[in-house]
């Protein structure tokens, strides 16, 4: 192996070798030029005149090395490391292969490799890059029976807007264009793709959610069949209607939510279901949400390479099952990095004590597990009202009070048509508010109000 590194060596620096001699920001550079071309070797403790002069490397060293490459690169770039002894010198030999997904960047600037240097990409570049490693997977396949006059304009629009707003890639043209340069038309068709993220009638992937006593007792459940971008949504609404919520403040005017799970690792949770989820199996996707704990399940199991083995170590190259939906969730900006949400959920879950979860392949499929501890997490909650309110609600419980505070003479069906529910639900949760001492109904029945109190002690 040493007389391999000793020929790259002498062969010089090229468009697929470099020479560092220490560690530093240009080498992330190189990691993600080699990235977005063929890939390369960078070799640190060697000068640009090819003389090995070594580096000073521990293992921590390595890790702090990788961390500090995948924090810096978008999408997150794991390379190779290792070292070697030559004439009694260390050297690090970091390998990049071409990156499926491109362009990477470091810090929102993009480089390809040209001969034995980087060079910074123009915006046309970078698009066109973009449009190049969009090759087919499922969801780039035409659609059998969809045509474009199938599509919804306004979410197309809406899509577009978003992007522009992210700034992950510039568009330009009419939507229907800009949807050819993304591949999400081809020959006139729209794609798999296109058709779950922008059809009028949405194509008939279900997500069933409810609300379960336990594993036969059903309180409440929904089936969304919208596109993705709205189902995504659809999916958190409900979520969040039966999770409790807690009031704080800090001091300031505003109050702040307090939420019994992270809000931000249980969304998380949900696109990874929603995007990388096996879209050629009939099963639905399903979110169960107990007493103390939220299960979703996400047809398909892991993708190309990755095993649980290796998203609990945290080492692993992200494979993508459904490039161009996880693309269109990367440009408006609901995905940051590639292969990062487990990441991602694990830092929320932090400030959280009082929380776990766990995840698994299971029944051909993908399931997430959040739990919570049988103690409540929100002690007081405080409304914003003279009388402080101190027993947690749901989110749909807070909406009411918010109603109330706006209207005390609201009634149950202008609630119901506020709030999108009907008139049952809207009752059956007053009536725990009532219970909780948090509510009190005041006056006559025809034109009495409501009075939000102190909970009784």
């Amino acid at each position: 192996m040493s007389n391999n590194i000793l020929k790259l060596i002498s062969s010089g620096e090229n468009e697929k070798v470099e020479f560092k001699e220490s560690f530093r920001k240009e080498v992330i550079e190189t990691v993600v030029a080699f990235s977005n071309t063929k890939g390369g070797k960078i070799i640190i403790g060697v000068n640009d005149k090819k003389e090995v002069v070594g580096v000073n490397i521990g293992k921590e060293s390595i890790q702090q090395i990788l961390n500090q490459i995948k924090l810096s690169t978008q999408p997150a770039v794991i390379p190779d490391i290792d070292v070697f002894e030559l004439f009694g010198k260390e050297v690090l030999i970091i390998t990049c292969d071409e990156y499926p997904v491109k362009p990477v960047s470091v810090k929102g600037r993009y480089y390809k490799r040209k001969g034995n240097s980087n060079h910074l990409m123009s915006s046309s570049e970078i698009s066109d890059l973009y449009i190049k490693v969009l090759n087919l997977s499922w969801d780039a396949y035409e659609h059998p029976y969809g045509e474009i006059k199938d599509l919804d304009i306004n979410k197309i629009q809406k899509f577009l807007k978003k992007i522009n707003e992210i700034g992950r890639f510039y568009v330009d043209g009419t939507p229907i264009q800009t949807l050819e340069k993304l591949k999400y038309i081809k020959n006139q068709k729209p794609t798999l793709a296109a058709m779950l993220l922008f059809a009028k009638e949405p194509v008939r992937m279900h997500i069933r959610v409810g609300r379960f006593k336990n594993d036969i007792t059903i309180i409440d459940d929904r089936e969304i069949t919208d596109t993705l971008f709205e189902a995504v949504e659809d999916a958190m609404k409900f979520i969040k209607t039966y999770m409790m919520v807690a009031y704080e403040f800090d001091g300031s005017i505003q109050r702040i939510e307090k939420w019994d799970y992270p809000i931000k690792a249980i969304r998380e949770a949900v696109l990874n279901a929603i995007v990388h989820r096996d879209y050629r199996e009939s099963s639905d996707t399903q979110i169960k949400i107990y007493d103390n704990k939220i299960v979703i399940f996400s047809p398909g199991k892991l993708y190309g390479d990755l095993t649980v083995e290796s998203l609990r170590n945290k080492n692993y190259q992200s494979s993508i099952r459904n490039k161009l939906i996880a693309e269109a969730f990367y440009l408006t900006g609901n995905i940051e990095k590639y292969g990062t949400g487990f990441i991602r959920i694990e830092n929320e879950l932090k400030s959280y004590p009082n929380n776990s979860y766990e995840f698994k392949e299971i029944s051909g499929g993908m399931q997430i597990t959040f739990y919570k501890k049988d103690a409540p997490v929100n002690a007081p909650v405080n409304a914003p009202v003279n009388a402080p309110v101190n027993a947690p609600v749901n989110d749909l419980q807070r909406k009411i009070l918010d109603e109330m505070l706006s209207n005390k003479k609201i009634t149950y069906n202008e609630l119901a048509k506020l709030l999108g529910k009907n008139r049952t639900t809207i009752m059956r949760n007053i009536q725990k508010l009532i219970e909780l001492g948090i509510v009190e109904r005041a006056g006559s029945a025809k034109g009495g109000y409501w009075e939000i109190t102190e909970e009784k002690q």
